[in-house]
């Protein structure tokens, strides 16, 4: 049974940095795209940010620049940086994974999904 689970969420004023960490169990997605995504209270599921199995990253704009995506395969771990809070970043935080190499933009093409940790940046 795969599993994708997150840590490191809280309260931080804004300005401040927290750490979201995912832990993936189940199997092995060094070879796959795995990402983060974000959901404010009355808004739709919002992508924050993805990495390849390459390492290589792409961001939303509202995030390019403070956040930063890592991944250790040797650990089954994705990370995500993310420094200069501002309130605006309030959000339950989704660690997600697909079966597949490409980089995906749209939740409906993330097979896998966390249970989700709440962040929130007060001002």
């Amino acid at each position: 049974q795969v599993q994708l689970v997150e840590s490191g969420g809280g309260l931080v004023q804004a300005g401040g940095s927290l750490r979201l960490s995912c832990a993936t169990s189940g199997r092995s997605f060094s070879n796959y795209a795995m990402g983060w995504f974000r959901q404010a209270p009355g808004k739709e599921r919002e992508f924050v940010g993805t990495i390849r199995g390459s390492s290589a990253t792409y961001y939303a704009d509202s995030v390019k620049g403070r956040f930063t995506i890592s991944r250790d395969n040797a650990k089954n771990t994705v990370n995500l940086r993310m420094n200069s809070l501002k309130p605006e970043d309030t959000a339950v935080y989704y660690c997600v994974a697909r079966n597949d190499i490409g980089v995906g933009f749209r939740a409906s093409q993330y097979d896998y999904w966390g249970q989700g940790t709440q962040v929130t940046v007060s001002s």
